[in-house]
């Protein structure tokens, strides 16, 4: 039985909008009932402090009645204490006026024939009356024949603060679908460029790749935008220089395989074996030609001109490059030139498989246009705080006006008669890019043929 793997999951995907939304509205919701319970709770005792302001006043305003009363009457101790209905209503507040003989002589309807408190109490005090917590308050007037005890039930104090909350959460219920509506048109309009830019970039063709819009954009997204451009720039670049690369090796690539049927077609009406080993001869350089190409370009299309080596570490310049000198005179042998080296020890920043490719690259080009018995120089050696390499010939030379477009593709001198691809110096550029180094074409020793120097960042252990 054949078991099904089980699939991938990909990261679920998120909304920057409903994030935020959920965080601001979570964050207000926090905020709001953090606030609300330290307001009411700084409410509450402000309350008190008010309740219990407003139950001193009502002790001494009815003790001043009470006082005004009992000598208007002539209330004598004898007489049960009178009630007032008026006065104040029991269900909230009661009071008791008691004499210096501790006689109840005034209270009103509900309070009980106990006082309050002590007799000889005086302030505010707690008192549970039928299983109700009451706040008290005792006073005595100024001649100290009558006390008053005012109780104010707790229930009713806490009537009052509910009622409060209750409006306070009502009116923040009320207001909540407006703070979301508020919250969610503050949120739509802040990321309102950056959906207009994500709805322009959807919007491109492959091709297009024109720089996306950063006018209006917030400075938050402008780094964004700007890694946008930078990138779609690149993009375009490499297209470019692809479909550039593309056409000429087609063009260039056209030239030896036309050689080579051509060639072969002659060869196949050779009359002689003399003419049919010259077919061939001039067959295998076509073959040889066509090779070269092909590695040119297959070294060409490696090399990113951005991109720095991953490898690029110290070196000695003199040893890497003595590394290849038994293939270079062998070369030169072949080729019958005198092939001079001077190498002086001096460290720099290499990557050993590139730098065999432009070193390659320049030796071949050197002895390619050097004519027979001529001169190939190779030395290296410290220039101030860099690493020089220095190649020189004594072959035709590049005038000055041509030595910047030599580092263009498939450009070669006309006048030569060399056969080449124009990608050596090309090669050569680009590696040198990667390196962090710089190359000049320089006149020759003595004023002829071609001097290249390029110069090489220094390794940290090179002298300053």
């Amino acid at each position: 039985m054949t078991k099904t793997p089980a699939p991938s999951h990909a990261p679920a995907s998120w909304s920057v909008r409903r994030a935020m939304l959920a965080m601001l509205l979570l964050l207000t919701l926090v905020v709001w009932s953090i606030s609300s319970v330290v307001l009411y709770v700084e409410t509450r005792q402000e309350s008190q402090r008010l309740f219990d302001q407003s139950l001193e006043e009502t002790a001494h305003l009815l003790l001043v009645l009470a006082d005004h009363e009992i000598e208007e009457l002539a209330v004598t101790p004898s007489h049960p204490p009178m009630e007032g209905h008026d006065v104040a209503d029991g269900r909230y507040l009661l009071f008791q006026v008691w004499d210096a003989n501790g006689v109840l002589r005034y209270k009103n309807k509900g309070a009980p024939d106990q006082p309050f408190a002590g007799a000889g109490a005086a302030g505010f005090g707690n008192v549970t009356i039928a299983g109700d917590n009451w706040r008290t308050y005792s006073a005595w007037n100024a001649s100290r024949r009558l006390q008053i005890q005012v109780g104010e039930s707790d229930a009713h104090r806490q009537d009052i603060s509910e009622r409060f909350a209750y409006k306070l959460y009502l009116f923040a219920l009320l207001m909540l679908p407006v703070m979301a509506t508020g919250i969610w048109w503050i949120v739509s309009r802040v990321l309102r460029p950056l959906m207009a830019s994500a709805e322009e970039v959807s919007r491109r063709t492959p091709n297009d790749l024109r720089k996306v819009k950063t006018d209006g954009a917030p400075v938050e997204l402008q780094p964004l935008l700007q890694a946008i451009n930078h990138l779609f720039e690149q993009v375009s670049s490499t297209f470019e220089r692809e479909t550039r690369f593309t056409a000429d090796a087609a063009h260039e690539l056209r030239t030896p395989l036309a050689a080579i049927k051509t060639n072969l077609q002659v060869l196949h009406g050779a009359r002689s074996e003399e003419e049919r080993r010259e077919f061939i001869a001039a067959l295998d350089v076509s073959v040889d030609r066509s090779t070269r190409l092909v590695g040119q370009l297959m070294t060409l299309a490696r090399l990113d001109p951005q991109q720095r080596p991953a490898a690029l570490g110290e070196a000695d310049l003199a040893a890497t490059i003595g590394q290849q000198m038994p293939e270079f005179r062998r070369q030169a042998e072949q080729l019958q030139l005198h092939l001079v080296a001077d190498l002086a020890p001096v460290r720099c920043l290499l990557d050993p498989d590139s730098f065999r490719v432009l070193l390659r690259n320049l030796v071949d080009n050197a002895m390619r246009y050097t004519p027979r018995h001529g001169t190939v120089r190779l030395s290296c050696r410290a220039d101030g705080r860099h690493a020089l390499l220095c190649v020189a010939d004594s072959g035709p030379g590049i005038p000055a006006g041509m030595r910047e477009r030599v580092f263009d593709r498939f450009v070669r001198l006309s006048n030569t008669g060399t056969p080449g691809s124009g990608l050596g110096l090309s090669i050569v550029k680009n590696i040198v890019a990667a390196h962090g180094a710089s190359i000049a074409l320089n006149d020759g020793p003595d004023g002829c043929g071609l001097l290249v120097e390029i110069r090489f960042a220094p390794g940290p252990g090179a002298a300053g």
